[in-house]
């Protein structure tokens, strides 16, 4: 990138072009076009920046996992997730592939995606219902595990599932990576 950079300045004047070509001295250290910011502790304030940005994490999930298969197949897309919902579910009596005692830090957040499916002419709005059950971990957050729902014609909801290992739980996981790693805007 720098012998690019260089190139330009050397060339340019040779053209009779004026660039206003940064120097490395200009360029940011980090490296990254923003600066990175800490991950937020508080639980209110990471999970508004996680919904927030959900969608385009879960598209991204999407669209990279269906790279190989056929035009004909499009695969939903995230358009909007709902706010984030934290009143505690009473969930003592629910069965979890994870001991919920095991996390006494548990947080638990409730949240809704709409997606959107096209086929042909036709377009198919689906919304799901996700509840998110974190812990802190040392500066930042981690995910123990997700169940989702799905809401089919009629308003009925269909049994949840677990979906961590689904597009939106990979959403998060990355997400969350992102995070630690102090790529995520705060603002």
């Amino acid at each position: 990138m720098a012998s690019v950079i260089s190139a330009l300045g050397r060339i340019a004047p040779l053209l009779g072009l004026w660039l206003d070509v940064p120097t490395l001295a200009q360029a940011p250290e980090s490296g990254f076009i923003r600066s990175s910011a800490a991950c937020p502790r508080d639980f209110e304030t990471l999970t508004n920046l996680l919904v927030r940005d959900i969608p385009s994490y879960t598209n991204r999930i999407l669209q990279s996992s269906v790279a190989d298969i056929p035009d004909s197949y499009r695969p939903a897309y995230v358009v909007a997730a709902s706010l984030p919902e934290r009143t505690p579910l009473d969930i003592t009596d629910q069965v979890y592939t994870t001991d919920t005692d095991s996390y006494p830090q548990l947080q638990q957040l409730f949240f809704t995606t709409l997606e959107r499916q096209y086929s042909d002419l036709e377009v198919t709005e689906i919304n799901h219902f996700h509840w998110l059950f974190l812990v802190p971990d040392g500066e930042s957050w981690q995910m123990v595990f997700m169940f989702s729902a799905i809401a089919a014609e009629g308003e009925v909801q269909l049994p949840t599932r677990d979906s961590s290992q689904g597009s939106v739980g990979q959403a998060v996981q990355r997400w969350l990576v992102d995070c630690r790693a102090g790529a995520v805007s705060v603002e």
